[in-house]
């Protein structure tokens, strides 16, 4: 089983992500991790290296050459990207796809208690450039519309939910399938 875990900055998909591998005994994979790690490695913050991918292609390419070589070789996972479900309906890898989405207000305050910013304007400043840097790419590099839904399997807002909440709409999405 394959399942996909997509949406903005603090929808959930890490942790939801996380417990669908933990109850499915699935490996999880995070391609916001590998992003972060990627902006460590070039000496620079994930915001600095989300610009500075505006305008080196090559990053966003590679990355997401990388994950969609993952999502081929690998079946027993749950995969949390942004790209995730598209790379996987593009290219025709079977996989559960799964969209998160919040209100903007819930999205900052997850975010805002998982980093402990204290500067709410700057986190929302952040949050919303990063955003916009990554709509703009994906329709540059892709001709992908991020707020095109269509191609997801299944659709949840979690602005009213618990994490675990969520994760038990996708599995019982996932058992109705099977």
């Amino acid at each position: 089983m394959r399942i996909t875990i997509s949406g903005p900055i603090g929808s959930g998909k890490s942790t939801v992500g996380k417990i669908i591998a933990k109850k499915l005994d699935l490996q999880f994979f995070s391609g916001g991790s590998i992003f972060r790690e990627e902006a460590k490695k070039h000496g620079m913050t994930v915001e600095e290296f989300n610009t500075f991918s505006e305008t080196h292609r090559e990053i966003d390419l590679d990355l997401d050459k990388m994950q969609l070589n993952y999502l081929w070789e690998h079946d027993n996972i749950v995969f949390e990207s942004r790209l995730a479900g598209w790379l996987c309906s593009k290219n025709g890898i079977e996989a559960l796809k799964i969209f998160l989405d919040a209100s903007e207000n819930v999205r900052f305050k997850r975010v805002r208690n998982r980093e402990s910013h204290s500067d709410d304007d700057s986190l929302k400043d952040l949050i919303r450039s990063r955003e916009r840097s990554e709509h703009m790419r994906y329709l540059q590099l892709y001709g992908l519309d991020y707020s095109d839904h269509s191609f997801y399997d299944l659709y949840i807002n979690t602005d009213d939910m618990l994490a675990d909440e969520v994760a038990e709409i996708a599995i019982r999405h996932c058992n109705k399938i099977q």
